[in-house]
């Protein structure tokens, strides 16, 4: 039976940043002791007074708790309650120093002044102009939220996201939602298809109306872009539009022929028979990956035929060389001997205006690209040097002393006019453009990158095909590679020095399909690759956290613990990226000055990544920082990244998460000194020869492995990679 409570937030508990479920502890009115409550809470902070629907029940461990249904957030009453609920972190412009000075002035007062007398804050010390006004912003955004949430609960949905509809759509966020709530999924990050739809069914809207058709067919080409395919199979996208919203064929044609109409989507018919897609003769696109992919194989052709003698309005250009000459002169000058194939790397610069140099570590990419740039700065030309993360570009500068960017970087995006400010009206001032870890590049990036590269300049793009492919949607490196349109040269020698690592050896054998060899972790003598055989996940996140804490820093003392990357396959369990960071937080940085948002605990010192691209904050998603400073007062925290500091505020807490623990894709163009990794047949689905290579690979002086060998073998014998559906490699070829 549902019943209402009402109380003061003592604490949380825990919280699930997935889900927003959440433990916390309340003070009810009446009741002596501290009430449990559990359920989904949202934006809620300790000192709010809640009203409570639910019911009583009884936990056999923990005894009667309150199950949550719904809530709302009541002004609180009590001095203690107001000066907690001010200095939460709610209200922009009050830290805990300025609440209690509020509440000594007005006490229970205080919040009908906020509300009604704004102007009397000026009585308070500290109190000027500015922060009067910062206020004023905040206390109307809290009160803007509120509406919003009453009007969701109202709906049947917890109002989990409702500060960020409010900070879409302002002062109308109620009827925005009620004259479409499927816009909800395309305008706010997290909420989704399956979340307005439930909003859309409160509001009356009928299960087969086609503007659920259409939204739902929008969804599903978007959740098929998540996992990495830039088009789908017409008949393929039907199946899944009919399963995710259980209504007839009819109804489904219908509206894909209504998006089709609206040119949000691109039907483009296949006329010949193509292995990969089977019997379909149709591929459906989102318009904007239809225009990346076609855009990236027209611009990739005019670059590749474009002769740089036929731009002479150009001062400055890449003059013929005598690569013979060149490299012989390289080779005395550095005192080396550059192999058949990096030779080849050398050469095919000098001959060709697009270049493709893949292999894997210890096989002389880094070598290739210093031998490119040293042979060309004899020419006086402007070489531009990027990568597709922050550190990434970091480390190709270390590589080659010379400055490099991330590519968002290069191209000059602009928050203010949302999108990038070097294109073929304004593109780059480069002759020779060399982009390394090219496999992380997806269409859409890929697209922008070459409509900013000048058709008389060279173009080199330098990766490992062989590991995880971009995160965003396509197979951009891969599919260029296997058109046979430009040259590409692969790299499989392991030089003599590289030979002597374990780490490359091994990653070497992992990708060829062999079972890496392994040394115990208790033998005296030291490597740069372990295993450490462990099958009960509890006890492989025990070994995490003491390797992280003592064991790995007492055997390699060049290694702190701030050098130690834990990478896992999954988000979730014992051993995902969730609980391992809790975890990890708990004995690498436990206690501190910090703030509390969604449940999350950030510390000075924590180790985060942006988990959104924020191309205001010119911050991408997987960059990896350190918080160096929390201003409780303001409620800012400052965040170290590689390209510089970056300041947030506590609404914009959610882009970040705690980084000891990453996920495989995540680490993708990063490199640790270590890197600890469980490998467990609990994450089968997940257990592939790619993703067990690729986190190897990212290490630089430590691999240890957790887990079970028959995790291993799985992992190393499936090479059945995840198809992406893409179209770009068949129109390279025509």
């Amino acid at each position: 039976m549902l019943t209402t409570i009402q109380g003061e937030l003592e604490r949380i508990v825990y919280a699930n940043e997935e889900n927003n479920f959440t433990i916390a502890r309340m003070r009810i009115e009446g009741q002596k002791d501290l009430t449990t409550v559990v359920g989904v809470l949202m934006f809620v902070n300790p000192g709010e007074t809640l009203k409570l629907t639910g019911e009583w029940v009884h936990h056999k461990k923990f005894g009667e708790q309150f199950k949550i249904e719904s809530y709302i957030s009541v002004v609180p009453s009590t001095l203690n309650g107001i000066e907690k609920y001010l200095a939460s972190g709610l209200i922009e412009g009050i830290g805990p120093v300025m609440a209690s000075r509020l509440v000594k002035k007005f006490g229970l007062e205080t919040i009908d002044i906020i509300e009604n007398e704004m102007e009397r804050l000026a009585e308070v010390e500290g109190m000027g102009e500015k922060r009067i006004e910062s206020i004023k912003k905040a206390w109307s955004v809290q009160k803007g939220i509120r509406e919003v949430m009453i009007f969701l609960q109202g709906n049947g949905i917890t109002p989990g996201y409702s500060s960020k509809i409010y900070k879409r759509y302002g002062d109308g966020s109620i009827s925005a939602v009620k004259e479409n709530p499927y816009r909800l999924a395309s305008d706010i990050p997290g909420i989704g298809f399956k979340i307005a739809d439930r909003i859309a069914q409160n509001l009356g809207i009928e299960l087969h109306s086609m503007i659920r058709a259409e939204a739902g067919i929008i969804f599903v080409l978007e959740s098929l872009a998540d996992t990495g395919h830039v088009c789908y199979p017409y008949e393929g996208l039907i199946e899944e539009s009919k399963n995710i919203l259980n209504v007839e064929r009819d109804i489904i044609v219908e509206g894909v022929a209504k998006v089709f109409e609206e040119e949000r989507i691109v039907i483009e018919d296949i006329n010949e028979s193509i292995e990969e897609f089977e019997e379909n003769k149709k591929l459906v696109y989102l318009k904007p990956f239809h225009v990346a992919e076609v855009g990236i194989a027209r611009m990739l052709k005019e670059i590749k035929d474009a002769s740089i003698a036929a731009y002479p309005q150009i001062d400055r250009g890449i003059r013929p060389i005598d690569s013979e000459k060149a490299i012989q002169w390289l080779e005395n000058m550095l005192d080396i001997r550059l192999s058949e194939n990096q030779q080849r790397g050398v050469i095919g610069a000098t001959r060709n205006k697009v270049l493709v140099v893949t292999g894997g570590p210890g096989t002389g990419k880094t070598t290739i690209v210093n031998s490119i740039i040293r042979i060309y700065e004899q020419q006086k030309i402007n070489i531009l040097l990027a990568a597709p993360t922050g550190r990434a570009a970091k480390r190709l500068s270390e590589a080659t002393g010379k400055g490099a960017r991330t590519i968002h970087r290069l191209l000059e995006y602009s928050p203010r006019i949302n999108r990038f400010q070097r294109d073929r009206e304004r593109p780059l001032n480069g002759d020779m453009i060399i982009i390394d870890e090219a496999s992380m590049i997806d269409n859409t990036l890929m697209y922008y990158l070459l409509k900013a590269i000048p058709l008389n300049a060279v173009l080199i793009l330098i990766g490992d095909v062989n590991q995880l492919p971009s995160v965003g949607a396509g197979n951009v490196l891969k599919d260029i590679i296997k058109s046979g349109i430009v040259e590409v040269i692969e790299l499989t020698e392991i030089f003599r020095q590289a030979q002597k690592s374990m780490i490359v050896l091994n990653a070497h054998r992992i990708n060829q399909g062999k079972f890496p060899y392994l040394q115990d972790a208790d033998k005296r003598k030291l490597s740069d690759f372990y295993f450490i055989e462990e099958e009960a996940p509890e006890k492989v996140l025990e070994m995490i956290k003491d390797l992280c804490v003592r064991r790995i820093m007492n055997r390699f003392r060049a290694i702190g613990k701030d050098d130690i990357q834990v990478i896992t396959p999954m988000h979730k369990g014992v051993v995902g990226t969730n609980n391992i960071n809790i975890e990890l937080q708990k004995v690498l940085n436990p206690t501190g000055i910090e703030v509390v948002r969604g449940g999350r605990v950030f510390r000075i010192n924590d180790k985060v990544m942006q988990i959104r691209n924020n191309y205001s904050k010119d911050i991408y998603n997987g960059d990896i920082g350190k918080i160096v400073d929390i201003n409780t007062e303001d409620h800012e925290v400052t965040v170290e990244f590689d390209t510089g500091r970056v300041i947030y505020e506590s609404s914009e807490l959610d882009e970040l998460v705690l980084a000891y623990a990453v996920s495989v894709h995540k680490s993708q163009g990063s490199e640790y000194p270590a890197v600890i990794m469980p490998v467990l047949t609990q994450h089968y689905i997940l257990l592939q020869r790619n993703l067990l290579y690729t986190a190897v690979t990212r290490a630089k002086r430590l691999v240890v492995l957790i887990g079970t060998k028959k995790a291993m073998y799985i992992a190393v014998k499936n090479d059945n990679i995840q198809k992406r559906y893409t179209y770009l490699k068949e129109r390279l070829k025509k």
